[in-house]
């Protein structure tokens, strides 16, 4: 038996074939090649259409099954991977009834901070372990009040794997990881947020049943098997979002255990056995994937809305005017012609939304310190690359201050990480050793579908798991990067 995993992103999706006896990948694929649309009728909105995911999972299935017919046809898991904190609302049939609010949509931080003042800070904190700050549940809200016909057609109101589940399955859940990246689980009384639904007034008939995520979630539909290109009687075994998902990919599931990814966002995701939280709700504090009554696993999430996004936007720019647009590793080159630091050129990658890092504040994204006679393009990439990893490593001071400082993290060589520049400094600016682990989140997904049927366990992939290879701090580097990183940090720390 083969695994099948499916990971919904907000730029693409992506599908992993994995082989059952090896646990090593058999192929990949995605759709669209170029990133899917993002809808944004006004500036701080971020949408798509549900049904974008739907179209293009159907497309990355059907290109497995093109590439690997033999092995497609002996799947019998999947997983689901998905892009957090979104809301798709859907009648009883599971037709949206909008396109989804995704995870950089901006709207509800208004709506967020007055419910974290009205209903408490330190009950919210205990409680949610976080603001309910421009996650789903603020964003249903503002559903409620600008929508308010939609809102009262809808029938469930779900996180974007619990509808792609749905649609696979029939079936409707979510997970209590899923409850607590919208902020609708209450830690304290190990059940949904009642307390947040009330002075929400939402029917809490719109939110489903949790189940594990681990488990036997539904049986895929014979007509979306069909759909799919798969046999039947493919079961639905895994569904987290992203970043835990992410985590678990790297084998980050016990405490003191820290994971990275820098794609189209940044992320420090460490994992704690206390209930603890950022009393600025600068950090994030979730249910990782295997958090139960009896075992306390919380997912810290730091996150930089954009890293990816930024190199890519000043990739484009070095092409304006029709010149060819480089490709990433003719950016490195020009990278490693500048020495550490830049020449004091410094960059700021708060361009793609309200940041959670700067107390949901959006100062936009910009460079300082600018020479005219002095900086170049190569230093304006250096830049980049510099200062996704100071926005990163303030999310880890923010973790620090909570008692988690790591000494190693984990990351997949995927992108920004495939970059030898951008790992380096990411070692020399944490301190931190960095180890480079072949993996990816459809991998991960793929493989939690199969923990979740009970094909392999948990020991297993984790045993399976080794890191490739690992970059070291430099020691004078690292001091150099300090007083350049303090000095960066003077212009965007609020506390």
């Amino acid at each position: 038996m083969n695994f099948l995993g499916i990971d919904i992103g907000s730029s693409s999706i992506k599908a992993a074939l994995v082989n059952g006896d090896t646990l090593q990948p058999i192929g990949y694929a995605k759709s669209p090649e170029l990133e899917m649309d993002i809808i944004a009728h006004r500036a701080g909105w971020a949408e798509q259409d549900p049904e974008t995911w739907w179209k293009n999972m159907v497309i990355a299935c059907q290109s497995l099954k093109t590439q690997f017919p033999a092995e497609y046809a002996r799947v019998g898991t999947v997983g689901i991977s998905y892009q957090m904190h979104g809301l798709v609302l859907t009648d009883a049939k599971l037709m949206p009834l909008r396109p989804a609010i995704i995870w950089c949509d901006s709207r509800a931080v208004s709506i967020g901070e007055k419910a974290f003042h009205e209903l408490g800070n330190e009950n919210c904190l205990s409680h949610f372990l976080n603001s309910p700050g421009n996650f789903t549940a603020s964003k249903l809200r503002w559903v409620q009040e600008n929508e308010p016909s939609l809102y009262f057609q809808a029938h469930y109101a779900l996180l974007p794997g619990d509808y792609i589940a749905a649609r696979l399955t029939g079936e409707v859940h979510t997970t209590i990881s899923g409850l607590s990246e919208g902020i609708l689980w209450d830690f304290i009384n190990n059940r949904p947020a009642n307390s947040l639904f009330t002075y929400f007034d939402f029917n809490e008939d719109l939110f489903p049943k949790a189940v594990e995520s681990f488990g036997h979630q539904g049986s895929v539909l014979d007509t979306v098997a069909t759909e799919l290109g798969l046999p039947t009687g493919v079961n639905l075994g895994y569904r987290a979002g992203d970043q835990p998902n992410n985590a678990f990919a790297l084998g980050v599931m016990d405490p003191g255990q820290v994971g990275a990814d820098a794609g189209t966002s940044g992320v420090i995701y460490g994992i704690n056995d206390k209930l603890t939280y950022d009393p600025l709700s600068r950090v994030n504090s979730f249910a990782h994937i295997n958090h139960s009554a009896d075992q306390t696993r919380i997912g810290v999430l730091a996150c930089l809305n954009g890293t990816g996004i930024f190199y890519s936007w000043v990739r484009k720019l070095l092409a304006s005017g029709g010149g060819v647009v480089p490709d990433y590793a003719v950016l490195n080159d020009m990278a490693a012609t500048i020495h550490p630091g830049s020449d004091h050129l410094k960059a700021y990658p708060f361009g793609n939304g309200a940041e959670r890092l700067l107390l949901n504040q959006n100062p936009g994204g910009s460079f300082s310190g600018l020479n005219f006679n002095i900086h170049t393009p190569a230093h304006m990439v250096r830049a980049t690359l510099e200062g996704i990893v100071f926005a990163m490593n303030y999310g880890m001071e923010i973790m620090g201050e909570m008692g988690m400082a790591p000494r190693s993290v984990r990351a997949a060589e995927s992108n920004l990480f495939l970059s030898p520049i951008f790992r380096q400094v990411f070692a020399d600016v944490t301190g931190a050793e960095l180890q480079l682990v072949q993996t990816n989140g459809s991998l991960g997904a793929a493989i939690g579908g199969a923990i979740g049927q009970e094909k392999i366990n948990m020991a297993d992939w984790l045993s399976n798991l080794s890191s490739q290879y690992s970059v070291t701090p430099d020691q004078k580097r690292s001091q150099w990067y300090g007083d350049l990183y303090q000095n960066w940090k003077a212009r965007i720390d609020l506390r």
